[in-house]
């Protein structure tokens, strides 16, 4: 990430009243069968195991990780989606170091770092990325085929059919404001270009190389008659609000927020009513708005390192994450897990979290991949140009 808030691309997000819909067939991983602790049944080595039931059971997976002792994570702000109080939870539950490497890394510092670090120890064992960067490094051989033990669960549209990638959390593009510290916020993508709110306004990155800022500019495309197939009207929006002022380049972080900085930033619903709680009393009064002229949702994958040095732990992580535990974890962070409609309809989701989830009016719809890339090339090609 670029900061602690400027993160990832982006894949699709369906409403729980969208997706409760879908079946959960998933088998729960078996915790009963023995296997070796010292990695795979049949002689296979963890780094090549394809799902739990390779390890022969839950326990030897356990077991194979704790030898191991470690798992490296990059560009996993704690105060992201509540990634902080994930790591912890997975450390005291298996007794394993997380190595938590640059927070404020980017996708792209991601894949960067698992090119530049192949064969070192260092490397990043997983991976949490934008979905055109998860495809894009599936395209590139770079992650390990694992299916979690709630694979079934997953919808078919939000995971890679040889499981190199899995779409887990995400959220909706959302305006962020200071109450405190603007008279009137803004409550859609047109409200932004008044003169009220010059020198205001931020994204959350570079929409090259920050998948929440690339939200950012494919809502603001949506607000002004683009399309998933043509994002170049969200970059001439951002190119207006530049040429008004009212458009900063400085990338709004939580920092920035308390400090008044950006006193409003276009960022992920989750991340802007996680700032809602962390500041106030603190002087900060932040409102969330998800404007209704540019609905846009996305997804973060998980992705496992091919050339991962932890390859154990790194698939016991997975299995952490798409837990019933895990996937609540998200919940508490005001993410909406890919899980919750299956977590709705059986039960096990945290109700008083759901109840907190930021309002959402309308049902979006979502990019094929193609459009992703389109949408990817456009950006590198004109964003600089339309902000110079």
């Amino acid at each position: 990430m670029l900061s602690s808030s400027a993160r990832r691309g982006a894949a699709v997000l369906l409403s729980a009243a969208v997706l409760t819909t879908l079946s959960a067939c998933g088998a729960a991983p078996d915790t009963k069968t023995s296997g070796a602790a010292d990695g795979a049944k049949n002689g296979a080595k963890p780094a090549t195991a394809t799902s739990v039931a390779d390890f022969g059971s839950l326990e030897a997976l356990v077991a194979a990780a704790q030898k191991e002792g470690k798992l490296n994570v990059i560009a996993l702000p704690p105060d992201w989606a509540n990634y902080g109080e994930i790591i912890k939870a997975f450390e005291a539950k298996y007794k394993i170091k997380v190595n938590s490497e640059n927070p404020d890394a980017s996708s792209s510092d991601e894949i960067a770092a698992v090119k530049s670090r192949k064969g070192q120890d260092r490397a990043p064992d997983v991976l949490d990325l934008g979905i055109a960067f998860a495809r894009s490094g599936a395209g590139e051989n770079l992650f390990a085929p694992y299916k979690v033990a709630a694979w079934d669960k997953i919808p078919a549209g939000q995971k890679d059919a040889d499981g190199r990638w899995y779409n887990d959390y995400g959220g909706y593009v959302s305006i962020g404001c200071d109450a405190a510290k603007i008279t009137n916020c803004p409550q859609t993508f047109a409200d932004l270009l008044g003169p009220e709110y010059k020198g205001k306004v931020a994204l959350n990155g570079n929409p090259t190389k920050s998948g929440s800022a690339f939200g950012g500019v494919y809502a603001a495309a949506l607000a002004n008659k683009g399309s998933f197939a043509d994002i170049q009207p969200g970059i001439d929006f951002f190119g207006r609000l530049k040429k008004s002022g009212n458009f900063i380049p400085v990338e709004s972080t939580p920092a920035t927020v308390e400090k008044g900085e950006t006193p409003i930033s276009i960022d992920w619903d989750y991340l802007n009513a996680g700032y809602a709680e962390q500041f106030k009393g603190k002087g900060v009064d932040w409102k969330v708005a998800v404007p209704t002229d540019g609905v846009y949702a996305q997804f973060y994958s998980q992705a496992i390192n091919k050339e991962a040095p932890n390859p154990a732990a790194a698939r016991l992580w997975m299995e952490f994450l798409y837990s019933a535990e895990g996937q609540n974890l998200w919940l508490k962070g005001h993410a909406r897990p890919v899980l919750l409609p299956v977590m709705t309809q059986d039960g096990t989701a945290d109700k008083d979290a759901v109840t907190k989830l930021p309002q959402v009016q309308g049902t979006p719809s979502f990019p094929a991949s193609t459009e992703l890339d389109k949408a990817k090339a456009t950006l590198a090609e004109k964003w600089d140009k339309a902000l110079s």
